[in-house]
């Protein structure tokens, strides 16, 4: 496939996961592309070494993104190795699970440091490099958390409701410099930190989806490849949902069975 055949693209988070899926899955539809990690360099690496197995361009970078001169850094890098950017994926990302009460200073800063923040001036300074070539697509990912309450995330997810805000207004205001930007909202996609939570496996996470099964990373990837095509020149300011049907189900407790036909 060949769909982004002569972009440069730079995905940030990419050494595990989402990110990591998002970035081969570019390369394979031809884009040349900047790997981001701050410390997940082994999987950073092994994806550029895929990728150039079958013949993709690729490079891995690294940095802190809670840092402004660390996401000018690493877009100006990512520019540099391909001579221009037309596409961004933002991608780097923290959860902490925790109660309201006990989410501390620390932990809130943290969160939206590298959650908004990273994602805020990463894309500042994209815009600068894609203004010059008179075009652009810049893919958000954000979450279910986004749209829906879950317990034990708040921090987490005003982090993801922002990074929404934050996708459509910069929608509007980049529209007429032919600057696309969208958001996709992954539900349960297992990636290496869910088998870290005790208890979890493949089938729980499965009874939590209405579609039966848990997602993984190469879900995501083909819809942010999407959005970043010509085939999606028309689509700005938007979300995708990602999530075997989770966000589209009513979270009410309802014993069906005790209702009678």
């Amino acid at each position: 496939m060949s769909a982004l055949a002569g972009r440069s693209a730079l995905v940030t988070g990419a050494g595990i996961g989402i990110g990591q899926a998002i970035a081969i899955e570019l390369a394979r539809q031809g884009a040349a592309v900047a790997l981001h990690y701050a410390s997940s360099a082994q999987g950073a690496q092994e994806a550029v070494a895929e990728i150039e197995r079958f013949g993709g361009k690729a490079i891995a970078v690294s940095g802190k993104l809670g840092e402004v001169s660390t996401c000018r850094r690493i877009v100006d890098e990512a520019a540099e190795a391909f001579g221009g950017l037309d596409i961004l994926v933002n991608n780097a990302g923290i959860t902490h699970a925790m109660s309201f009460l006990k989410t501390s200073e620390e932990i809130y800063n943290e969160v939206f440091d590298l959650n908004m923040r990273g994602y805020y001036f990463c894309t500042q300074q994209a815009v600068t490099y894609m203004l010059k070539r008179g075009r652009g697509s810049i893919v958000n990912i954000t979450s279910v958390h986004g749209a829906a309450g879950f317990p034990r995330h708040s921090a987490y997810a005003a982090t993801k409701g922002a990074i929404i805000a934050f996708t459509r207004e910069l929608a509007v205001e980049l529209a007429g410099q032919h600057i696309r930007v969208n958001a996709v909202g992954p539900g349960l996609i297992e990636v290496p930190r869910y088998f870290d939570i005790p208890g979890y496996t493949n089938e729980f996470g499965g009874s939590l989806v209405p579609y039966g099964r848990a997602g993984q990373p190469q879900d995501i990837a083909p819809a942010v490849a999407f959005l970043a095509s010509d085939a999606a020149d028309f689509i700005t300011g938007q979300v995708l949902y990602i999530d075997g049907g989770t966000t589209a189900k009513m979270a009410l407790d309802w014993d069906e069975t005790a209702q009678g036909e």
